[in-house]
């Protein structure tokens, strides 16, 4: 008597795939089908006439003497990448300190990382981004005479200045868009520093005391060199929220993407296709660091196994 033939692990596993892939289909069907319906529903009772043909001078625009310049929607995203670059480095260096200063063992730098945290964390960024706006741009700026420093800078160092932080005169309120973004985002990039110093085998802190090594060279030396592998991923997800939460300094008039976007609209009225492009930007900066975020984790996940 033969036995029956057996059926392949591969195909054993792909059997039940079936059905999922049934509902995955009709999820996207129905999904499809809402949105289609919802555009045409939208094209035929909005009394809005669609002009695409503005969008490009938006951009790039030709002068009276033919050389090419910036729209101010182009202005707009080189705002935000400088802002985004800016606070991200500097909201890096102050969620390292206090991150690390939360998992020290003084009692007051533990306090003072905590207290830091716990104030950004549990007061709305809109309220810290006027305080510091009146604090920094209405009074230390001016008292520590920035403004006349940054109006006195050599012609030689004006390009430079412009290049890395814009227009020179909108310098003291683009600096203080950097320093208030840089705080409330250092303060969750300080939880990550925290969770990833936390998070390696107390055996890797004994190991490095037995070799003679001090805290800091056990930290710099063996603790941070493994906890940044984990920390890596987080940290490029939290840059693109740094991205994302610069639109919010707008409302102190820093002439980043949002804010030309609003004032494009209350100039043309072309609502619809003026916050579409702006989305269509926004993906475009964070849609790459997103992926390199994932590509990051994939990468780290396969070495750790190896």
């Amino acid at each position: 008597m033969t036995r029956p033939a057996e059926t392949p692990p591969a195909l054993a596993r792909a059997k039940p795939l079936a059905p999922a892939l049934l509902v995955d289909l009709a999820v996207l069907l129905l999904a499809g089908g809402g949105l289609a319906w919802l555009v045409l529903r939208a094209k035929a009772t909005l009394p809005y006439s669609w002009d695409w043909s503005v969008i490009p001078q938006f951009l790039v625009y030709t002068g009276e003497d033919g050389t090419w310049h910036a729209g101010r929607i182009a202005t707009g995203v080189f705002a935000t990448v400088r802002l985004s670059l800016w606070a991200g480095l500097l909201a890096l260096v102050l969620g390292t300190l206090a991150g690390l200063m939360r998992v020290g063992r003084r009692l007051l730098w533990r306090l003072c990382g905590g207290a830091y945290v716990l104030f950004v964390r549990n007061t709305p960024p809109l309220v810290l981004i006027f305080l510091f706006s009146y604090f920094l741009s209405g009074q230390l700026i001016t008292a520590l005479g920035l403004d006349m420093a940054v109006a006195n800078l050599p012609p030689a160092l004006r390009p430079v200045a412009e290049a890395l932080f814009g227009p020179l005169r909108q310098m003291p309120g683009f600096l203080t868009a950097i320093l208030t973004l840089a705080l409330i985002e250092g303060a969750y990039m300080a939880e990550i520093v925290r969770a990833g110093v936390q998070s390696i085998e107390s055996g890797q802190w004994d190991a490095a005391y037995a070799l003679g090594l001090s805290r800091w060279q056990t930290l710099r030396q063996v603790i941070l060199p493994q906890a940044f592998r984990r920390m890596l991923p987080p940290l490029t997800s939290q840059f693109v929220s740094t991205v994302k939460d610069s639109a919010i300094v707008s409302v102190i008039s820093i002439p980043e993407l949002t804010f030309q976007a609003q004032e494009l609209v209350s100039a043309t009225y072309r609502s619809f296709e003026v916050w579409t492009l702006v989305l269509a930007l926004y993906l475009a900066l964070n849609l790459p660091c997103s992926l390199a975020a994932r590509w990051l984790e994939l990468r780290l996940r396969r070495s750790d196994r190896g």
